[in-house]
């Protein structure tokens, strides 16, 4: 891995390159499960989806991908500058407080991005920082009374935690700023040496009126920066987009020796230095928020360019933003609902199909109806891929691609026709998400129809039908430990959100078989009836009656007759 990354690096560094080897292994861990908690891939001879392991070859026909590249305001097709290797920077969190899920959004949505490009056969490099040197870290600091950097270390485990929770990958590193001064002071000196930055009383400034083409990517003009809007009013400063690269120190605040005296980076140069650390000046991809767009990102490319004139990105990604009631979700406007928050009650991996429900660049609204809708529509996919389990038994099937009936066959390649169209179109995973109904859907025929039970080599189709939805699952980042496991947690969850133990929906599940057999019917709906308002669906069969979460009655949107 080391060799392929220094690969990146391009002649232009002011700096020693950072190899991954020398990362203590905590910092160095690249994990690709085929199916989390096992460790081999169950044995199988038709044709699937490509395997996930690094550098495995997908399908024919399945390398290409189009992603939407906000430098270019257009959909392109994805060339890495590499063949077969991709360099890949996110923008991470500011480490002060447990993250939201508008963090989630963004960290998920870069995941599945690079499940998918480790599906298609390329070796990633990701690169995802955490900002420990920051105005709100030592304020939050001070409120404490704790050391800064020790605060920011201690939300960056929390933060790690969050996105084990949520399924995502591990980095192939995280630096930290606090780690990385020196690399960001040679980055200064840099962009000092080539006439792009001034001193002023300890502090420097990059100078935005010697970057021509500054606004490039927002699409901002470089007269609409006043002063006070988005940058810091300073009349030091030369222009008021002028934005600082290093701070001297203040009273209180951590601070570092360098040539200009004691201080620390400014925001944007820590991301200059630690892409260029790992990926070089010139790599493929470089990720965020939105919000990330202006400043933060602009002052980026203003700052990479200045200290290196080959500094390159082919991609800039951003995804949109975790909405309430219209407006933005975020810490500042204090509307935000922690991942922890969330997860409380939701299932970890409800959440994450939440946030895939909407296309990555589209805004999403936060709604409990919403979360709901995919706890519910995850425990349907769960439960539909257990019940196929137990059909199947402990039984290690092998079957080749001519015992599998034509028909199962013709649902299997539309499916991966419509992932592979789906996803290789700016991942639409929504579109994804949707296309999974129908080799569910026949999965269920076959198990719970009369004419499914009849069906000839009932075996080979089912375990093609899952073996096909599993690797699509484990793909987006949704496939459990164990279906059965995930169906437990389920209701667990559902159960706490209802306010009740499953000892009281059971004694609840009698007392209407009761009724029913006194023929009590109008009290027997209306058992059925507060349950389900509580988001707890009986469900009768001749076995007798089981419960499973749903939406409750309350949020479920009124139907309107025509």
């Amino acid at each position: 891995m080391a060799s392929s990354v220094l690969n990146l690096f391009k002649s232009c560094r002011p700096f020693t390159p950072i190899r991954f080897s020398s990362l203590p292994k905590s910092q160095f861990r690249i994990q690709f499960p085929l199916r989390p908690g096992k460790e081999t891939q169950p044995r199988r001879c038709f044709t699937t989806l490509s395997s996930l392991t690094d550098g495995g070859a997908p399908i024919s026909g399945e390398k290409e991908l189009w992603l939407n590249n906000t430098m270019s305001r257009k959909k392109e097709l994805f060339k890495p500058k590499i063949e077969g290797k991709v360099g890949m920077y996110v923008c991470g969190v500011t480490a002060y407080d447990l993250s939201h899920i508008g963090h989630a959004r963004v960290y998920v949505t870069f995941d599945v991005l690079l499940r998918y490009l480790k599906h298609l056969g390329y070796e990633v490099s990701y690169v995802r920082n955490f900002t420990d040197v920051d105005d709100k870290i030592i304020a939050r600091a001070n409120e404490l009374g704790e050391d800064p950097i020790s605060l920011s270390r201690r939300f960056c485990e929390e933060f790690n935690r969050d996105m084990e929770q949520l399924q995502c990958l591990d980095p192939s590193v995280q630096p930290r700023v606090s780690d990385h001064i020196p690399q960001i002071i040679d980055l200064i000196k840099q962009i000092l040496d080539n006439g792009y930055a001034y001193k002023v009383d300890g502090d420097i400034y990059f100078s935005v009126d010697k970057f021509p083409t500054y606004g490039t990517l927002s699409g901002r003009k470089l007269e609409d920066n006043r002063a006070g809007e988005r940058v810091a009013v300073d009349t030091r400063k030369k222009h008021p987009a002028d934005f600082a690269l290093w701070k001297t120190a203040k009273e209180g605040e951590p601070f570092w020796e360098s040539p200009w005296g004691r201080g620390r980076p400014g925001w944007h140069i820590e991301c200059s230095a630690m892409s260029a650390a790992y990926l070089g000046y010139s790599f493929d991809i470089h990720g965020g928020g939105m919000d990330l767009v202006f400043p933060h990102h602009e002052n980026e490319i203003a700052q990479s360019c200045a200290a290196c004139d080959s500094s390159n990105i082919s991609y800039w990604i951003h995804n949109g933003f975790v909405t309430v009631d219209s407006e933005k979700m975020s810490k500042s406007l204090g509307n935000f609902f922690t991942i922890r928050q969330v997860i409380d009650l939701y299932h970890p991996l409800a959440l994450r199909l939440f946030l895939m429900g909407t296309h990555y660049r589209s805004p999403i609204n936060y709604s409990d109806f919403l979360l709901e809708s995919a706890s519910e529509r995850i425990f349907y996919i769960y439960q539909t891929l257990h019940d196929c389990e137990s059909v199947l038994g402990e039984r290690d099937s092998t079957f080749g691609n001519d015992s599998v009936p034509s028909d199962t066959l013709t649902t299997i390649n539309t499916f991966h026709s419509e992932f592979v169209a789906s996803m290789s179109d700016d991942l639409l995973t929504p579109v994804t998400l949707a296309a999974m109904s129908e080799p569910l859907k026949t999965i269920n025929d076959i198990i719970h129809t009369r004419k499914g039970k009849k069906q000839a080599r009932r075996e080979e189709s089912l375990k093609a039908l899952e073996t096909t939805i599993r690797d699509v699952l484990t793909i987006l980042g949704l496939m459990p430990t164990s279906y059965s496991e995930a169906l437990e947690q389920l209701k667990e969850k559902a159960l706490k959100r209802a306010g009740l133990e499953e000892e009281d929906v059971l004694q609840r599940v009698q007392e209407r078989t009761e009724a029913r057999k006194n023929k009590e019917y109008e009290r027997s709906d209306a058992i059925r009836k507060d349950l389900a308002s509580v988001g707890i669906a009986l469900m009768d069969s001749p076995e007798g009656t089981t419960w499973r979460p749903a939406i409750p009655l309350a949020l479920q949107e009124p139907v309107t007759t025509p």
